[in-house]
């Protein structure tokens, strides 16, 4: 079977990179050729070299003109390419499969304005790129080609039937997997006490460990100043990824937390150190379909505390493998963090919600999730 898969920016550092990364082997373990379609890649010495890249990239001038010029090349690609299947991690119409790794924008917009004041809010109502997303998101979902849509949680699910009123059975949620083998607790043994050095982290300190790119949606400004209103100078956060305006959050953080408490590391390729040398990992996301660094670290071992509006808190047993925090709630964010410090400080407790979050990634296995897309895809083609 000949698929084709479309993102249009290829970073190593997403979520939807690492997604497609994590299945391919299995993927054409089972007979799936696979391609990609996109404008740029960043792959590293991971990915797909080796594999088929098809790379197209028109002109453009501002974000709008760039994804619908990309949304028009990238149909050209795939018309001509023989392919028996098309799935798009964009919003493009005319798909067979679309994986909604994004969610949905609408929603994203909605949760945005509840908390933004009118200047804001007039801004998102005007801005010309929402409503440019929008539109060619129902449009995909009003295509006579799609056919079936991955939802990466419940929850997403839920948002496309309310928004558009697609047929539930071309809605399949398929729970990303993550590498068991890869994210192990027996590496978060043998890395922790030189990860922990290198961060210039102390026996007797507390690390919370964030990675995700795009701070402001994953929460990171509650994460820090909760971390301020802790007031205890043990806690520090370090944060892995990337952001354009990550400048204001070094800012925030210099206010919030003196004493150079807070750590921005930028992109990492290989964040199983910082796994390692935290005793939680947090996301406080205001809105996040299913983040991919939940199951990584639970396959770690590691307890996390996860935004309510994520996907990841379906899998979530509140006090048991990690903590649910309501988004932007600081003063709760804060009680948690403590609640995992005790928990961190406890030998018993530390290790029985070790086992728990590892029992809990093992059941989202990179093959099992692997073997769930080929089932669909053979369903379809």
């Amino acid at each position: 079977m000949r698929v084709a898969i479309v993102r249009q920016r290829y970073n190593p550092f997403g979520g939807a990179e690492r997604f497609i990364e994590r299945a391919l082997p299995a993927l054409e373990r089972s007979g799936v050729d696979i391609a990609l379609i996109a404008r740029s890649w960043q792959g590293g010495a991971t990915g797909w070299q080796g594999r088929k890249l098809v790379l197209v990239d028109p002109f453009y001038v501002g974000n709008v003109w760039r994804d619908r010029s990309f949304a028009r090349a990238a149909t050209q690609a795939w018309s001509g390419g023989g392919y028996d299947l098309v799935q798009s991690h964009e919003r493009i119409p005319g798909c067979d499969l679309y994986r909604a790794g994004d969610g949905v924008h609408a929603e994203w917009l909605a949760i945005r304005g509840a908390t933004a004041g009118p200047a804001e809010r007039a801004g998102l109502a005007l801005n010309p790129y929402h409503r440019y997303i929008c539109a060619a998101e129902r449009r995909m979902f009003e295509h006579p080609r799609l056919r079936a849509v991955i939802c990466n949680s419940a929850m997403v699910r839920g948002e496309i039937q309310r928004y558009f009123g697609i047929s539930p059975e071309k809605l399949h949620v398929i729970h990303n997997g993550v590498d068991l083998q890869h994210f192990h607790p027996s590496h978060r043994a043998a890395l922790r006490a030189s990860a922990r050095a290198e961060l210039g982290i102390g026996a007797a300190e507390i690390l919370f460990v964030f990675v995700g790119s795009g701070f402001a949606r994953k929460g990171l400004d509650a994460a820090i100043r909760a971390l301020g209103d802790c007031s205890d100078p043990s806690f520090r956060l370090a944060v892995a990824g990337r952001d354009r305006d990550a400048a204001r959050f070094a800012a925030l953080a210099a206010e919030r937390t003196p004493g150079a408490r807070v750590q921005l590391l930028g992109g990492r390729d290989d964040v199983r150190p910082l796994y390692a040398a935290a005793d939680c990992f947090i996301l406080p996301t205001r809105y996040d379909p299913f983040p991919n660094t939940v199951l990584e670290a639970l396959a770690m071992g590691l307890p996390a505390i996860v935004g309510r509006r994520s996907g990841a808190a379906e899998i979530m047993r509140h006090g048991e493998n990690g903590w649910i925090c309501e988004p932007g709630d600081v003063a709760g964010l804060a009680q948690l963090m403590r609640a995992a410090a005790s928990v961190a400080a406890d030998e018993t407790r530390n290790v029985a919600m070790g086992a728990a979050a590892r029992s809990t990634a093992e059941r989202y296995g990179i093959d099992d999730m692997a073997g769930k897309l080929t089932q669909l895809y053979a369903t379809l083609a």
